[in-house]
């Protein structure tokens, strides 16, 4: 038919769940974005991958910080493939 389909692999990674920070929402919030959670995970577990699912609801990230051997993943709600 020509259709392009996506495919999505999960794989499993062991995570800290961690709240916004205060500053880190109101920094979002002004420019259009609405961050829920922040996970934490070992730097060399991430590869780019734009969205996670954690208990049964996708996220999508929003913005990465490194800090050392970790990295955060700032992320917002996605509801039906659009942002919540």
């Amino acid at each position: 038919m020509g259709d392009s389909i996506t495919t999505s692999e999960k794989r499993l990674v062991f995570a800290n769940k961690k709240s916004i920070r205060q500053s880190e929402f109101y920094q979002a919030q002004a420019t259009g974005l609405k961050p829920e959670l922040t996970f934490e995970i070992h730097l060399f577990e991430y590869a780019d991958e734009p969205k996670l699912q954690y208990e049964n609801k996708t996220y999508k990230i929003i913005r990465t910080f490194e800090n050392g051997e970790t990295l955060e993943l700032i992320c917002e709600g996605v509801v039906n493939s659009a942002t919540s």
